[in-house]
């Protein structure tokens, strides 16, 4: 199963490959596929890349839901 995930940008180098924080967890990831996403910016994640910049809200209650499935969340990781 593929799962895009929810992810907070908290910075964004020259080369747009952004740090960000999932599920307290900080990754890098490719911005090439949201050129306009920005820091304070969520973002889903799959595969490494940011696929589409969404709200916050949207974004907590689907890490909300991942939250309900430990087995998820620990698969993301």
């Amino acid at each position: 199963m593929c799962l895009a995930i929810p992810a907070k940008i908290l910075s964004v180098g020259d080369d747009r490959v952004a740090e960000t924080d999932i599920l307290g967890v900080r990754r890098t990831v490719a911005l090439d596929l949201v050129p306009h996403a920005q820091v304070g910016d969520f973002i889903l994640v799959h595969a490494g890349y940011g696929i589409e910049v969404v709200s916050e809200e949207f974004a907590n209650e689907t890490l909300d839901l991942i939250r309900e499935f430990p087995e998820l969340a620990a698969e993301g990781m």
